[in-house]
């Protein structure tokens, strides 16, 4: 067997979306030619880099692909009752085709983001809680030698917080996955903290430490580009949505870019510190981007297991046209992309 390519993993958050990466990460570890040195994830992104590692640490590839089967199943099992965001119970009766077609569902998430999570969940209940504290072994995430960066925003500072393997708790992934219309913010030694994906989403500069191998596998869940400028109302707050959490990204690529730029026209030396970042993508647009806003709360099993299948398709794809470039050059053009 030929000797597998490491890569670090940079898994986007968005909401139940991230069964999109349980099938990318299913498919490429039955694959079985890349190891994972380092994980940087935030929300949904962090709770499967989680269930990765556990999995890696229990049975190697086949326990990786297990522990996420777990993970999804769990989700699954606590019926959409507020796990990704749903601000109302009654949400759970809509079809779909109500959702994105009748403007009431607008003054419902109108009203939903005017209401605080600490006056409608005075107890602070989280299912998501339950969640990870069943599909993730905490002790084998701390204890492995895979590098985890896991971004949280500190409500007070406003700045980005990223807790590294040996700190990774349930606490952190709640944090990480905290939406602050929804839940209250989570304490962790004596900080307030929000979902991750706010100011990084994922953070891609733990990475840049010459330790970690140059190339980046990022697995993003929102779309970069879409062809229409949106004008209903429930598709304008979709993109802007996008945009938003696609922003700390897009930053942190065209600086990436912007290096290489310079590098490239020898204004910047190779020996001055800076390296060489092979950028790699499993991007999601071609399968999630006729996907609504409100369907990252949906937790349904077909839902999901269509999503998985849809990334397991994605990565497939990848294999066949990117893989053999992993190790050598880049499969992005970012300068094209970002500059």
């Amino acid at each position: 067997m030929a000797k597998r390519k490491p890569v670090c993993l940079a898994l986007q958050g968005g909401g139940s979306h991230g069964a999109f990466q349980w099938g990318v990460l299913d498919r490429l570890f039955e694959d079985d030619r890349i190891e994972v040195t380092a994980v940087t994830a935030a929300s949904a992104g962090a709770m499967n880099a989680a269930a990765l590692v556990t999995g890696l640490e229990q049975g190697g590839n086949e326990g990786a692909r297990a522990s996420l089967d777990k993970l999804w199943l769990e989700v699954n099992r606590s019926g959409g009752r507020n796990v990704f965001g749903s601000s109302g119970q009654w949400l759970q009766s809509l079809t779909k085709q109500w959702v994105s077609d009748n403007p009431l569902w607008q003054a419902g998430q109108t009203l939903a983001m005017s209401m605080s999570p600490y006056a409608f969940n005075p107890f602070n209940l989280n299912p998501l809680k339950r969640v990870v504290e069943t599909a993730v072994d905490f002790e084998a995430v701390r204890a492995s030698k895979v590098q985890m960066h896991i971004a949280a925003t500190a409500v007070q500072s406003g700045k980005s917080r990223i807790f590294e393997t040996a700190e990774i708790t349930p606490q952190v992934l709640m944090a990480s996955a905290c939406l602050p219309h929804v839940f209250q913010a989570v304490r962790i030694d004596g900080q307030d903290y929000w979902d991750g994906g706010y100011l990084a989403n994922p953070a891609l500069y733990p990475l840049f430490e010459d330790r970690q191998p140059h190339d980046i596998l990022l697995l993003p869940l929102n779309p970069f580009r879409r062809d229409d400028t949106p004008q209903q109302s429930a598709d304008i707050m979709d993109r802007l949505n996008e945009i938003l959490f696609n922003a700390p990204l897009v930053a942190e690529l065209r600086s990436i870019a912007f290096v290489q730029k310079l590098m490239e026209e020898g204004r910047l030396e190779r020996g001055d510190g800076w390296k060489d970042i092979r950028i790699h993508a499993i991007p999601a647009d071609e399968w999630l981007g006729d996907l609504s806003l409100a369907s990252k709360m949906d937790t349904e099993w077909g839902f999901l297991t269509s999503l998985k299948e849809s990334g397991r398709k994605a990565a497939d794809q990848w294999l066949e046209n990117c893989f053999e470039r992993v190790g050598k050059s880049t499969t992005i053009d970012l300068q094209a992309a970002f500059l």
